[in-house]
This record gives structure tokens, sequence and C-alpha cells, in this order.
């Protein structure tokens, strides 16, 4: 896929958030310098969505064009050197314009613009005498006919650091860096598959037109750096499934035997409330087959880059961490 055909012009969302999103995680040092000009700055006028629009409903832009982040707690048992480690995650989902040359969140308005639901899913958990934070961020187009724009995952402990970007343009280009030496500083190209980064965004804005049967797709990528796997597409068997008034979605991988399932509602905005994912968890003779777990536990939608001052702390009371 040409990087031409993610730069297509989605006139109501790119007014909209340019309202309402333009304040989420600004750089403040290039905030204080705008010029006049850029503060008198007046919007278009918004139109109601069309199917040029990416058939976005009412429903989505009330939920999704709030000026919220909906940010989701859960409660974490994560397999780790073949034991369950007992932690927190969260995953904050918010609507913003990205820049897709740059493939970064872009700060003013554009008509190049695209429109992304951004998920930034985070991890901690002790390691024994040790802390490990984990985040993975996925920006997907509101217009639900191509792959994530761009992914990335870190993960930082005492031992070190290790970061995994994934960009798309003509083809994916990948950048890993790592404190192991076989890893350390790596960038090659592959060629265009699922993601299973962007199944979770996928999930929230058209859960029908997820990926199911066999197909090629690449582990996430928090799944692969962890593991010291090749970062690359495997073969991998998909199902969607009802439960009572749930969706499960399943992800099986033959070859690095490992499942996963994601549990979420059949109404709109199909809010994520579990997930599972099994695998080999150590090395060595501590190997073994265990299973990591997720649970909701706590949700807000707020505006939580204006929410920077101490007094907001007892929001993290909100959310159970």
């Amino acid at each position: 896929m040409m990087l031409k055909k993610i730069l297509y012009p989605l006139s109501f969302v790119s007014a909209v958030l340019l309202v309402l999103t333009t304040s989420s995680c600004i750089d403040e040092t290039k905030a204080k310098t705008k010029t006049a000009a850029e503060d008198s700055y007046e919007a278009p006028e918004t139109k109601e969505a069309t199917p040029d629009d990416g058939g976005i409903t009412e429903a989505f832009k009330k939920y999704w064009f709030a000026g919220e982040a909906e940010i989701t707690s859960y409660t974490l048992e994560q397999a780790r050197y073949g034991e369950i480690r007992k932690g927190t995650s969260v995953l904050i989902y918010v609507t913003e314009p990205f820049l897709p040359e740059k493939q970064v969140k872009a700060d003013y308005n554009n008509p190049e613009n695209v429109q992304v639901l951004k998920l930034n899913a985070t991890k901690n958990f002790l390691t024994g005498i040790y802390p490990y934070s984990i985040m993975s961020s996925t920006f997907y187009p509101l217009k639900d006919d191509q792959h994530a724009i761009k992914t990335s995952f870190s993960s930082q402990e005492w031992c070190g650091q290790v970061y995994a970007q994934i960009n798309n343009r003509e083809q994916f280009e990948i950048t890993s860096h790592s404190y192991f030496e076989r890893e350390a500083d790596e960038t090659f190209g592959l060629p265009k598959n699922w993601m299973e980064n962007e199944i979770w965004n996928k999930i929230r804005i058209a859960p029908e037109s997820l990926p199911q049967g066999k197909v090629k797709m690449i582990p996430s990528l928090e799944f692969l750096r962890l593991k010291h796997g090749k970062v690359q597409a495997y073969d991998a068997e998909t199902t969607l499934t009802v439960k009572g008034d749930m969706y499960e979605y399943s992800i099986s991988y033959p070859d690095l035997k490992r499942d996963l399932n994601i549990t979420f509602s059949k109404t709109f905005p199909h809010g994520i409330e579990s997930w599972s994912e099994t695998f080999v968890s150590g090395y060595g003779p501590s190997a073994k087959t265990l299973t990591t777990t997720g649970k909701k536990l706590k949700q807000l939608k707020t505006a939580y880059w204006s929410q920077n001052s101490n007094k907001y702390l007892a929001l993290r009371d909100s959310l159970g961490i």
C-alpha cells in the first residue's frame, strides 16, 4: 500500500479534533511560542459525517470527540521468568490528528492530517527486587481500510531498556534498540501484514472487520522483544466468537505456541473487559507454560493531559492504581 493512500481528507474529524484535541499532550515549549496569528486561527465549519469521513456514526462522534480520553485500569497477572507476577495495566484510548509523513501527533490543523485512534497500553509489575515498566503505543486511522500508521514499544527495568517501532510507509520499516549485544541496533523492512498491536485499536473502531481465519500476523512487539524473538509475520489462526453479551477475539500462533484471547463488549464502544495470553515463560529448567491475564478494574473518561497538578492525584484512586 502506497503512503499516498493514507493522505486522505477527513474534513469533519479534522475540524472537530482541532478544537478538542490540540490541547492534549502539547509540547509546552512550542505552545508558549505560538504566534498571534496561530492564536487567532478559526477552525473551518464542521459538517455531518458521511461515508467519505470513514463512516463515522453519531454515537462514535459523541463518545470519541468529546475532548476526553478513555482510561481503563486492569488487574494484571503477568508471566515472566517462569512465574506469575501481580501488577496493573492501563489502556488509554484517545483520538488525535496525526501527520502521516513525519508519523507523529500534529500540533496544528493541516489538510494532510490523518485522524487516528491512539492506544497507549501500559504494564507495571515486579520481578523480585526490581520493577518492569512497559508501554506500547499504536496509531490507527479512523478510516478503517488500512494498517496502523505507526506502533512502538518500550520496556524499562534495572538491567536496561528495550525499544522497537514499526512505521507504515512503502513497506513496514522496523527500528529496534536493546541493551543486549545481539539485538543492539537494528533497522530493516518487512512486507505489510496484519499486526497484533493494531487489533486492539481495530476492535474499538470496527470489530466486524477483524481478520478471521488463517492469516499472517506480526505478534505484539512486547512479546517478540521480551522473548528475544524475530520481528516478522508468523502463521496465525484467528476467530471471532460470541459469548453472551461479549465477543471473544482469539489469535493462535502454532509456531510460537502462543494463544491470545481478548474479550470485549458486543455493543459500542466495544470496551475491552479482559484478555489472556498463554505462552512458554522462562528459560531452561524453569520454563513452563503460563497464562498472563488482564481483568477490568475501573474506568474514567477525562482530559488527563490537563490534570497534572497534585490536586488531581486522587483520580488515581478512582482508577484503583
